[in-house]
């Protein structure tokens, strides 16, 4: 009998309990319908700690071996370092489970597509790579627009991730197994340009950056600003910015230019609607962070992926999308580190 034929809750297991898999696993305690999250892992005590104690998850494991032999579970939702997605999805899958996957889903292409060999072995199972903005409901309407052909043929997509000033550079402590700032960073708006251009083959790309205030960078060969061009067969583009450096908040935004048109996506990055005029001149609050940006867009992702798993409705993404954003984000990666058009 089926999860949604039975009625039951989907058993749920979380590998990870850091800055965003803690955010994950609030939604699924307390926020995502049809589910149970039964199971946590993290070889940090700290955070084995919190899933007791904030979470009320009954069963805590130190590593992801240990949950799949000791939980029992449907899906589990990886948000482990990068460097580890690919084996974990491949072990999670062998184990008979539905996954989720943070994204990127690997930082080479080979494993993105032994992954994806495992799962083409397990039709069955659900296999999600987290792409959230596309469950973001201004670039979810923005998608429809498009396909009903508000702007006509979409040929240029610019877009951007900028996160605010940090003045402890955390992020320069995972540069090194991060993928870099278009990897860790990028990666969602080559998904968004995938996405809204409607899935082309990328050829060639090209990338520059500077390091304008975490010069710690520079021994991982990364930048805390980059600009890149990513051409696609038959002629659409993508330009992108990432950015660690902004003064007043997060702001992720995109433009989508058509032949009988254009949208916009995030500009100006406001909290609200409330516009402040007095002595300083006129303004809004800006969002501080990702997790503000799409708070939403979080909690409907795993919504999207429960109901997956349960059968209620179609995988809203693929393994291949998710393969696609790694080799052109790597071919972006070269670009910035040779200073030459690399072929994607």
């Amino acid at each position: 009998m089926s999860l949604s034929a039975s009625n039951r809750p989907l058993r749920i297991g979380i590998a990870g309990l850091g800055r965003l898999g803690m955010r994950h696993a609030e939604n699924l305690a307390f926020r995502v319908r049809h589910c149970d999250l039964v199971a946590a892992c993290s070889p940090v005590d700290s955070e084995r700690d919190a899933a007791r104690q904030q979470l009320g998850i009954p069963q805590v494991f130190d590593s992801l071996e240990a949950m799949l032999q000791g939980a029992d579970l449907d899906a589990v939702v990886l948000v482990t370092p990068t460097s580890l997605h690919a084996e974990q999805t491949i072990a999670v899958l062998e184990a008979g489970k539905h996954v989720f996957i943070e994204k990127p889903l690997a930082l080479n292409v080979a494993d993105c597509e032994r992954v994806e060999a495992v799962k083409a072995r397990h039709p069955d199972q659900v296999a999600m790579v987290g792409f959230v903005r596309r469950f973001d409901p201004s670039y979810a309407n923005a998608y429809a627009s498009i396909q009903a052909d508000a702007v006509g043929k979409p040929f240029l997509v610019r877009s951007q991730t900028a996160d605010q000033y940090s003045p402890d550079g955390f992020f320069v402590r995972f540069a090194g197994t991060s993928g870099g700032i278009f990897m860790d960073c990028s990666v969602h708006d080559i998904d968004l340009a995938r996405w809204m251009l409607g899935s082309p083959r990328a050829l060639r790309a090209y990338a520059s950056g500077t390091i304008a205030c975490h010069p710690d960078l520079a021994q991982h060969q990364d930048v805390d600003n980059g600009l890149a061009i990513v051409e696609f067969e038959g002629g659409a583009r993508a330009v992108l910015y990432a950015s660690r450096t902004f003064a007043h908040g997060h702001e992720t935004q995109t433009e989508v230019i058509g032949t009988r048109g254009q949208l916009q996506v995030g500009a100006g990055a406001a909290r609200d609607r409330v516009v402040y005029s007095d002595q300083h001149g006129v303004r809004h609050l800006a969002v501080q962070d990702f997790f503000e940006r799409f708070e939403q867009a979080f909690q409907l992702e795993m919504q999207a992926f429960v109901d997956s798993c349960r059968g209620t409705r179609p995988v809203p993404l693929s393994l291949s999308d998710a393969t696609e954003a790694t080799r052109i984000g790597l071919a972006i990666t070269r670009s910035l580190r040779s200073g030459q058009v690399e072929p994607v």
